[in-house]
């Protein structure tokens, strides 16, 4: 049997694991999905806890209060579709993108949110901070206490090398 012709333009070629980049794609989509949920959830939470507490007449109990004693957490989901994920990747082979990893704490698979789950600073230990290129970027998860340190300035220009001369 003769193959189908393809028209005169290039015939479109699939990547070899497209399913897998889309299953890891979803499961990262639903993880930090999840995480906003959770982060929402508890920026709500403490809203209607100061109004109440504003209110003379609200009681001061939080466990009178169903609505603010239980809040949805979502957090142990996304852990788990995080841990799916590092799994499906290691398994298959797929590399994660350096954004992908650098928002997933290492240590507890939780999804890394500025200002939630994680704290941002930048820190320069040079002398007096006067070296402009050692700035590093520091993400602390609020979860573990677990660092992780990225550098953030231009690299040193090197010199040239020199051959010796003798």
């Amino acid at each position: 049997m003769a193959c189908a012709k393809t028209s005169k333009g290039a015939a479109k070629v699939k990547a070899p694991n497209s399913t897998l980049h889309s299953r890891v794609s979803y499961l990262y989509q639903a993880a930090t999905y999840l995480a906003s949920q959770h982060q929402s959830a508890n920026k709500k939470l403490s809203k209607e806890f100061s109004n109440s507490h504003a209110d003379p007449i609200a009681s001061k109990d939080v466990a009178a209060q169903p609505e603010l004693a239980a809040s949805p957490s979502h957090q142990p989901s996304a852990r788990r579709l995080v841990s799916d994920l590092r799994g499906v990747s290691g398994k298959v082979l797929i590399r994660m993108s350096p954004g992908m990893k650098r928002s997933i704490c290492k240590n507890c698979d939780t999804i890394l949110i500025e200002g939630s789950t994680c704290l941002v600073e930048v820190e320069n230990n040079s002398k007096g901070g006067r070296k402009p290129w050692a700035d590093v970027l520091v993400r602390k998860c609020t979860t573990c206490n677990c660092a992780r340190r990225y550098p953030l300035g231009e690299r040193q220009k090197r010199r040239p090398h020199r051959p010796n001369a003798s």
